[in-house]
């Protein structure tokens, strides 16, 4: 362990983007570490890592899966493995470059000065701050983020948000493994169960922007599980069975 944050990186069929976003990672003014968990990927993207293991030693590590297990799956494996390697900051963020590696430093500060628990990049925190999505998608989204956060409660613009810094102390006391989302669904559970835990949760604005390279994951499936996901979480949460 060269640091003590990890970046926690799922990927799938990312090849054009990985490489180059290790690179980024590895000049932010906070020193991290980067774990990149590959769901088996046809277009070589472990391959691509691996030559950035060569360049940076013990600073990247990857995990191999033999297909594809879904999102969820992949940050709780990062997960474990954050906490097993005695990492104080874990974040999340994308492969694909639709979150800037920049914008990785204010949320680990956020949460490194004590200000947050969970540091959130907020697409929705100022306004829209989403760059060449079409209209209809935009739309989904934001209804979709004002549904989850009326149904849960939870005091957050951008409940789905895949970019933030996690403070140990989060992981440890949520029971990670009880996470049984899969798609955006379990980011939307995470924040709920950090929040009700009585974690602070704090947006910091950020500007997404849509892939340039590769393909969305986005299916409808994703969105039916988050669709009903939030009536389980808040069912579960009256009940007493979080």
């Amino acid at each position: 362990m060269a640091s003590d944050t990890l970046i926690v990186i799922p990927t799938y069929n990312e090849a054009h983007n990985i490489e180059r976003l290790i690179d980024k990672l590895m000049e932010l003014a906070n020193k991290v570490d980067v774990l990149v968990i590959d769901d088996g990927s046809p277009d070589k993207t472990a391959d691509f890592v691996k030559n950035a293991q060569t360049k940076f030693q013990d600073r990247v590590a990857l995990i191999e899966r033999p297909g594809k297990l879904g999102l969820g799956t992949a940050y709780v494996k990062g997960f474990e493995y954050a906490l097993d390697k005695k990492y104080q900051y874990i974040c999340e963020m994308d492969a694909d470059f639709s979150h800037d590696p920049e914008d990785a430093d204010r949320l680990i500060n956020e949460v490194r000065s004590g200000n947050a628990d969970v540091a959130i990049g907020s697409r929705y925190k100022n306004g829209i701050s989403i760059i060449n999505w079409p209209l209809s998608r935009l739309i989904l989204s934001y209804c979709a983020n004002i549904y989850a956060s009326t149904i849960t409660g939870l005091p957050i613009f951008d409940t789905t948000a895949g970019f933030k810094c996690i403070h140990r102390k989060v992981l440890e006391k949520i029971s990670i493994d009880r996470i049984k989302s899969n798609g955006y669904a379990f980011q939307i559970e995470l924040h709920f169960r950090a929040w009700k835990a009585g974690f602070n949760l704090k947006e910091v604005s950020i500007v997404f922007r849509e892939r340039e390279e590769g393909v969305s994951k986005m299916s409808k499936a994703i969105v039916r599980e988050a669709i009903w996901r939030v009536w389980a979480l808040k069912f579960r949460s009256i009940f007493g069975t979080l």
